[in-house]
């Protein structure tokens, strides 16, 4: 427990009047569970509601305060670090007790009773731009806890077939876990120098401890199937030849017929084998734009973009920044 991010949190955690935040957003209806709407919170915010673009992203949830039902496009991790929380899904209503974490995935309904002031939940989200599969391939690896591991790994890599599904780890307070979630809050509140590469190697740890756990207690997920490593062979291929990919040739490579390969891509991920591309692309260039002084030009040139103007147009549709924004604001 650190009562310095403590404080910090719970200053940020007033409460919110719903009304007045959905009439700002104008948050859209995607469906009903009974006669309550479910919106998309498809948008991450700052604590103080101002957009927020960052491919990871931590906030301390408002305490007295009516949260709808809703689903994310992005991965959630709801931890309360003060009193719990309870968390109501379509099949079941879950008790987040303090150190706990719910990993809530892509798609999945949801919504959260109200909080005591007393209670500080944080929540952090990761968009699917926070992660490289190569990042996440340590989870396949083997090992007595494939079942948690290979969920995690599914979760993170935005994979269709697990939409709507969701995980709660019973952490008993181990130390070197709550310590990793204290690690990433402060260095998202104090950001210095590498901030971000910090916090993604802290969330990495995060989810390695959580293997460890699944392992020693025997979680496991029900009806959970099996990442396909033929997908995941397919993903790994357009990560490491992004730059000069075609349909073609990477269905040659494999023995597919081109047409097959793009409908198999389209049905296990939700994207067409273009998208994907244009999404590695895009996260190779912010890494470049990060980590480089290369002038945007070449970069785009680099990472398989021959026209400016075009990668320009894809990045912002991806990130919602510009090139020049987004190294601005994460360098």
């Amino acid at each position: 427990m650190n009562p310095e991010i403590l404080e910090l949190l719970h200053a940020y955690s007033q409460p919110r009047n719903w009304q007045t935040i959905s009439a700002s957003f104008r948050a859209k209806v995607s469906g009903y569970v009974g006669k309550e709407p479910v919106y998309e919170f498809f948008d991450t915010l700052t604590d103080s509601l101002a957009l927020n673009n960052q491919s990871i992203s931590v906030s301390v949830q408002p305490v007295s305060s009516h949260i709808p039902y809703h689903i994310h496009d992005y991965v959630e991790i709801i931890i309360p670090l003060l009193g719990h929380c309870t968390v109501i899904t379509k099949k079941e209503t879950l008790t987040v007790k303090q150190d706990e974490l719910l990993v809530i995935g892509n798609r999945a309904i949801h919504t959260v009773e109200p909080i005591s002031p007393s209670t500080i939940v944080v929540n952090i989200a990761l968009k699917n731009t926070a992660f490289s599969l190569n990042d996440l391939n340590f989870m396949l690896r083997g090992g007595n806890s494939q079942s948690i591991a290979t969920f995690l790994f599914s979760l993170l890599s935005n994979e269709a077939e697990l939409e709507g599904r969701y995980s709660l780890f019973k952490t008993n307070h181990e130390p070197k876990i709550v310590s990793t979630v204290y690690d990433i809050i402060k260095e998202y509140y104090f950001p210095d120098i590498q901030t971000s590469h910090i916090i993604r190697f802290e969330i990495l740890t995060l989810f390695s401890r959580l293997v460890r756990i699944a392992y020693h207690t025997q979680l496991e997920i029900v009806d959970t199937e099996q990442s396909k490593t033929d997908l995941l062979m397919l993903l790994l291929y357009i990560e490491k030849n992004y730059a000069d990919i075609t349909l073609e040739e990477m269905a040659h490579y494999f023995g597919f017929n081109p047409n097959y390969l793009s409908s198999y891509l389209k049905r296990q991920t939700g994207r067409t084998f273009i998208k994907l591309v244009h999404l590695q692309r895009i996260n190779a260039a912010a890494e470049f734009l990060v980590n480089t002084n290369v002038p945007i030009e070449q970069i785009a040139l680099k990472v398989g973009y021959e026209n400016p103007s075009y990668f320009y147009k894809v990045f912002r549709r991806n990130l919602g920044l510009s090139p020049a924004e987004y190294r601005e604001q994460y360098r």
